[in-house]
């Protein structure tokens, strides 16, 4: 019996470019979309002839109702090893099989750091200055050698990005609920004494937490009313450790200088959202993973993984 395959979300149409399918033979039936649906709907009369579905990351959540509406769904399979955007418990009690592949922190590092030297030194207005034949030089940069940089969340990212800080000249700061001195030290940070500290201190701001129950709101209103009216907020980890709401009244009102954001609680971003309209915010289309390496990490794991199934040896099970 012959797999039925579908790839969703493909903006890139990359599954094919980066992975062998072929290796699958003739057990797989490939369908790549590249165009992504909001409508439960819709993607359930989309998925209803598939056996597989390929996510790429959390572009499309795969909630108990959807999965319940997919009775020929044996297996899922998302690039990264946490998602999110899928209920892992329905999925079991379903009996689909969930697995995931490998991904690398640097290219979300990198990102960061373009967000915050992008808002540092104003790029994008002064490019399109130049570009339309507008003012020559109309802003005065913000130094990063000697300011503050706090990182909240010294993961493997996280860390990436105090080690780049650090030799940057900046005063590194960094916490979360389980960090110590040590692991602070060995990524050139200090240990804040608490989160109120760090964005109190902070010029910069960037997080690299899980997003959890736990760090859902983590940075609510009165956390962003602590910082400097000089300072920025980047967040290219998740939309949902920020209270949306309170970041845009912060920076709508000026009490926060700027934003560089890469991850949004809606994705696509809505056409009408404020986020993509106020000038001081850097926004990117959540593309902290979307590099060539991680590309070429993610398919040709998909392909594993998809061959173990057909052995009835799952691999990198969620």
């Amino acid at each position: 019996m012959t797999l039925k395959c579908a790839v969703l979300d493909d903006y890139q149409q990359a599954a094919t470019r980066f992975a062998d399918w072929t290796q699958l033979g003739d057990a797989v039936e490939l369908t790549v979309f590249p165009d992504h649906l909001d409508s439960e709907d819709a993607l359930a009369a989309r998925l209803a002839g598939f056996d597989a579905v390929v996510l790429m990351r959390e572009r499309t959540p795969f909630s108990a109702t959807l999965l319940a509406r997919l009775p020929r769904l044996k297996l899922l399979v998302t690039t990264g090893m946490r998602n999110a955007s899928i209920d892992l418990a329905a999925a079991r009690e379903l009996g689909v099989a969930v697995c995931g592949t490998g991904s690398n922190p640097q290219p979300p590092a990198e990102l960061t750091w373009a967000l915050i030297l992008g808002l540092a030194r104003h790029l994008v207005p002064e490019a399109n200055a130049l570009r339309d034949r507008g003012p020559w030089q109309s802003s005065i940069g913000t130094d990063l050698h000697g300011a503050v940089l706090g990182v909240l969340g010294l993961g493997k990212i996280g860390s990436q990005v105090a080690r780049v800080g650090a030799a940057f000249g900046m005063d590194v700061l960094a916490w979360s609920s389980n960090l110590t001195q040590e692991r602070a030290a060995d990524a050139g940070a200090r240990l804040a004494g608490s989160k109120e500290e760090l964005l109190a201190a902070a010029d910069v701001v960037t997080v690299h937490s899980v997003l959890s129950e736990r760090t859902r709101g983590l940075i609510g209103a009165g956390d962003l009313a602590l910082m400097k009216p000089t300072a920025h907020l980047v967040n290219t980890s998740r939309a949902g450790i920020v209270d949306q709401p309170a970041l845009l009244d912060a920076l709508q009102s000026g009490r926060l200088a700027g934003a560089g954001l890469d991850v949004f609680e809606e994705e696509p971003l809505p056409a009408a959202s404020a986020f993509r309209d106020l000038p001081n915010v850097l926004a990117t289309p959540h593309l902290g993973y979307v590099t060539e390496r991680n590309y070429r990490t993610f398919f040709p794991q998909v392909v594993e993984d998809i061959a173990a199934f057909l052995t009835g040896t799952p691999v990198r099970s969620l």
